[in-house]
């Protein structure tokens, strides 16, 4: 009896997360119980535990999985990129409908199991995972991105989607609800922030779907939403680092008039301080284009001398 407990430990910790395996776990643990049922809490132990303390919360319902794929219109020459593959229950149809697919996992725990999804299938060479932190990973070329993103890095995942290049068709995205409707928050609207401002500059985004708590195990404290973001082709010819500053500074005290944020102390200094920068940067432009055309007169009299 020990040692059946101990080989029905081994196959909970290492089964992945799908109906198949569970059936089959529970099956063998029957056998081997001597023919007692198994109950409720027994199969519910083949599921991986999400850590929720880096955001997981693995989407469940296979109608909203299927969703998503069929808003991302992926094409079968696509490279897809899915940020927090999770258990693989996404990865799989992406892999149906795409070239490839390049995912990029966090937890070494679900490396693992999306690997096991595919393995000893045709879907086996048209996955690559790469387990690191996607906001400080090397992103690859991609064609659309398909992700679940945990909450605490949208922010940091979105500006860096937006700065990506070369330039990608669409990401199709789930974020908190909050979150997703800041993206496209408009003047006047109690979520227009800085985000609006500078997401909307560089893409264009829809509000695709709304995706409720219980969709997700464990459920989330909130709502959520998926968007599409599509990058504006070509970017708008603006410093985006500058026009940054600016709109930080326009945003940083809420609900004050321009005028009043504008003509404060430090902002003043700081404007004072740029404007000189700006100046002598451009004294030194001119010293230079000045000696180049000093150079030029002297090469066109040695010319004229030498005919």
């Amino acid at each position: 009896m020990a040692k059946s407990k101990k080989s029905a430990h081994r196959s909970t910790l290492n089964a992945p997360y799908n109906a198949a395996s569970s059936a089959y776990t529970a099956k063998r643990n029957q056998g081997t119980d001597g023919g007692r049922k198994s109950t409720g809490t027994a199969s519910g132990a083949n599921l991986i535990a999400p850590n929720t303390s880096i955001g997981q919360h693995f989407l469940k319902n296979p109608a909203v999985v299927n969703s998503i794929v069929m808003k991302a219109a992926i094409h079968p020459t696509d490279v897809v990129l899915e940020i927090g593959p999770g258990t693989g229950n996404m990865t799989i149809p992406l892999l149906e409908k795409s070239k490839s697919v390049i995912a990029i996992e966090y937890d070494s725990r679900m490396v693992r199991e999306v690997l096991k999804r595919v393995e000893g299938t045709p879907m086996e060479r048209k996955l690559q995972v790469i387990q690191g932190d996607a906001i400080k990973t090397s992103w690859p070329f991609f064609d659309v991105m398909v992700a679940n993103v945990p909450y605490q890095i949208s922010s940091g995942l979105v500006f860096k989607l937006l700065s990506h290049r070369p330039l990608f068709r669409c990401a199709v995205m789930m974020f908190q609800e909050e979150f997703a409707l800041r993206l496209t928050a408009k003047p006047g609207e109690a979520l227009y922030c800085r985000l609006s401002v500078n997401v909307q500059l560089l893409a264009k985004v829809d509000q695709l779907l709304k995706v409720g708590k219980n969709n997700f195990r464990p459920p989330p404290k909130v709502e959520s939403r998926v968007v599409r973001i599509e990058p504006r082709n070509p970017p708008p010819p603006v410093n985006f680092v500058e026009w940054d500053g600016m709109v930080r500074l326009l945003f940083n005290r809420k609900n004050k008039t321009l005028r009043s944020v504008l003509l404060t102390k430090p902002t003043i200094k700081m404007l004072e301080e740029n404007r000189r920068t700006h100046l002598s940067l451009a004294r030194e432009e001119n010293k230079g284009n000045n000696k180049q055309g000093v150079a030029m007169d002297d090469d066109e009299e040695v010319s004229d001398k030498s005919i």
